[in-house]
């Protein structure tokens, strides 16, 4: 198991359950996200009854982005996709050449997603304290990606903690402080180290730029010394692309056929044209930051010679004459001495005459 990802930032198109409870949609969608360029297209799989009580009450977002109360067991059974509609979604994502992912909701739903090549596990953020579905998740053999949305640096450091366990012992721990044990040991470190990537996240949908706080992204990734993502509810796209720029390797948006439905994440999910410019947008960004060595680029390497100034008489200079800074002056093409040479000759004598904008020679 090697790190995830590698070489170049990993965007997930998140279908989630946008669409709606229809095998269609769900198609279209690995089509929308393939023609987008993302890497992976990911769905939520989920018993409804599983994963929810009755008196699990709709969130106030789901309120609004659904226009109507009530409880989320009934939205959710609506959203439910079987397992045949799940191996039809991994043969369409075949097709189409995009990684199949899923988000599992509860312990069933788990095992069902390991007969798929999926890349990765995603543990979301509501799932960060479920420490037996941690556990198992981690020994699913495949690489994490865990959701860090209304945690506090305790909290991830518990569940790093059981995912260091299950990546380097069996059985279940005695308690979490067995757990932590294991987390401070150089072996508990390195199975994290090729495990897990963390991501940044703001639980709300959509969430409020000025909540996102994307400097908590680099101080989880500071914390913990892992490579870090970011899960993004914001409108549009400036905070995934910023999240890029500040070293997210990981890259995660909702996105929807059709912004105006009434289910619960729509409303903070791209249109598949607003999905399209992202992906675009992160690749220009990654291709953008380039190296960390500051010199002049391939691309602007032949612009020094037109751009740059040399050093020049700036009027007639007879030979035999002492220089002194008056008697010099800096103009393009850049093709004689540098500028800053004005001062080392300064004093000298002109060794030949000069016309003015003759280039300065070195031995004046």
């Amino acid at each position: 198991m090697s790190v995830f990802p590698s070489d170049r930032v990993f965007i997930i198109a998140e279908a989630g359950v946008n669409h709606d409870g229809v095998l269609a949609d769900a198609l279209t969608m690995v089509d929308v996200a393939a023609e987008a360029g993302a890497d992976a297209v990911k769905f939520q799989t989920f018993t409804a009854e599983a994963a929810l009580t009755a008196r699990a009450m709709k969130a106030d977002y789901q309120v609004a982005n659904t226009g109507q109360g009530g409880n989320q067991l009934d939205m959710v059974k609506r959203l439910e996709l079987d397992a045949a509609a799940h191996d039809a979604l991994h043969a369409r994502c075949r097709e189409r050449g995009i990684a199949f992912l899923s988000t599992a909701f509860d312990m069933d739903s788990l095992r069902l997603l390991a007969r798929y090549d999926m890349p990765a596990i995603k543990i979301p953020s509501g799932d960060l304290t479920w420490g037996p579905m941690l556990l198992a998740a981690a020994r699913m053999g495949r690489p994490l990606l865990v959701s860090t949305g209304m945690a506090t640096l305790d909290e991830v450091r518990d569940a790093l903690a059981v995912i260091a366990f299950a990546l380097t012992r069996d059985g279940d721990p005695a308690d979490l402080a067995e757990t932590h044990t294991v987390f401070d040991t150089p072996q508990g470190q390195a199975a994290l180290q090729n495990a897990v990537t963390l991501l940044h996240c703001t639980t709300q949908y959509p969430a409020p730029v000025e909540a996102v706080n994307l400097r908590a992204m680099i101080t989880v990734a500071e914390t913990f010394g892992l490579p870090i993502g970011y899960s993004d509810h914001t409108l549009g796209l400036t905070v995934p692309v910023a999240a890029v720029a500040l070293g997210a390797r990981v890259i995660e948006k909702h996105f929807t056929l059709d912004r105006a439905r009434s289910g619960p994440d729509h409303a903070a999910s791209l249109t598949p044209d607003e999905l399209t410019a992202m992906v675009r947008a992160i690749r220009d960004t990654e291709a953008a930051m380039g190296s960390s060595e500051k010199a002049p680029s391939a691309a602007e390497a032949p612009n020094r010679l037109v751009a740059r100034r040399s050093l020049v008489a700036a009027r007639p200079i007879a030979a035999g004459v002492i220089l002194k800074p008056d008697l010099m002056t800096a103009k393009r093409p850049a093709d004689g001495l540098s500028p800053m040479r004005a001062w080392d000759l300064a004093g000298s004598t002109a060794a030949r005459d000069y016309a003015a904008d003759d280039a300065i020679e070195d031995r004046a």
